[in-house]
């Protein structure tokens, strides 16, 4: 039988344990957060993830890197975030194809829901049908007239399979009863600029992406993709509006850690990115580049994919949507 003094000593040393315990987890961050931009540089995922990187780190405290680590419609960034240790380190911003993804890839390297820990949502955005301006349509109806009289010869650039562009250009095709040719890409930036060099027709893009492009006459918008129009391009129809009345697709952005990070990490990520969406500089910077601030809880996050992961499962098998 142990000496009473060993159990003495073994609950003084838990005890010294403990403050310790609770110091380290005050801590965080004590150093340099990386976010995963599972896209290439340009597009609308690392446009928002560099909007929002310079405040989030004067909130946190701590520098924000951002990593692009592009393919596979984002599966391979997101993968890498939730194969990081879950210490609040390495964390991740993906589009609403976090959600869309699991319907269109016959395989996934991760679960949504099992392996990720969402920290908020971001921001929403509308995309824009952007052509080359050599392509001879001038109007919604048009370019719908000319895709009816050459089926397949039209081509539109993604960000890849899965992608908001993707999935925006393929509800329009089904519900404007058009066939155009896919080409992915490794992400939105590429995509888009193969368009501009009318390697590709057209694109849709995210408005805060396409903007600089449209005003500066190398691509030409032809409607917005949400309910309204939007204030950027006031002379812009929104494509229900202009000729396929069941249309409508935006985007949201979300950021996550993977499964496993504590409580007081997600909290303070939270906290401090809703800090960032709610200041008057980084609020009047996004909205000036088409986004709409998103600010959310991590529950909120959370049931925002448990909501839309089952819906976007349905559209997929409606539409007989497929990768190429």
């Amino acid at each position: 039988m142990k000496h009473p003094f060993h159990w003495i000593a073994a609950g003084l040393f838990c005890s010294l344990l403990a403050p310790v315990s609770s110091a380290q987890a005050q801590e965080f961050p004590s150093r340099a957060v990386r976010l995963i931009v599972p896209y290439a540089p340009g597009g609308s995922a690392d446009i928002t993830a560099r909007l929002i990187g310079d405040e989030w780190s004067k909130q946190l405290g701590q520098p924000i890197v951002i990593e692009n680590r592009a393919g596979a419609g984002g599966n391979i960034g997101v993968d890498a975030v939730a194969k990081s240790a879950p210490d609040g380190y390495t964390i991740g911003l993906h589009t609403v194809s976090l959600a869309i993804n699991p319907a269109i890839f016959p395989s996934m390297p991760f679960d949504t829901l099992k392996d990720l820990a969402p920290i908020g949502t971001v921001a929403s955005s509308q995309h824009v049908l952007a052509v080359n301006p050599s392509v001879k349509a001038d109007s919604l109806k048009s370019l719908i007239a000319l895709a009816k009289a050459s089926p397949g010869h039209l081509t539109y650039g993604s960000a890849g399979a899965g992608s908001t562009f993707h999935m925006s250009a393929e509800l329009f095709k089904a519900l404007a009863d058009v066939d155009i040719l896919h080409v992915p890409y490794r992400g939105g930036g590429p995509a888009m600029v193969d368009t501009i060099a009318g390697q590709v027709d057209m694109s849709f893009p995210v408005l805060s992406a396409a903007l600089p492009h449209i005003q500066a006459g190398t691509l030409r918008a032809l409607g917005v993709t949400g309910p309204q129009r939007s204030s950027l391009l006031p002379d812009v129809p929104y494509i229900a509006e202009a000729g396929v009345p069941d249309y409508s697709f935006e985007t949201w952005f979300m950021t996550f850690a993977p499964a496993g990070t504590p409580g007081p990490a997600i909290e303070t990520l939270n906290r401090t990115l809703n800090a960032a969406l709610t200041s008057d500089a980084l609020r009047k910077r996004m909205v000036e580049q088409g986004f709409d601030p998103l600010p959310s809880t991590a529950a909120q996050a959370r049931e925002r994919l448990e909501t839309e992961l089952p819906a976007w499962s349905r559209l997929v098998q409606e539409r007989g949507i497929k990768i190429e």
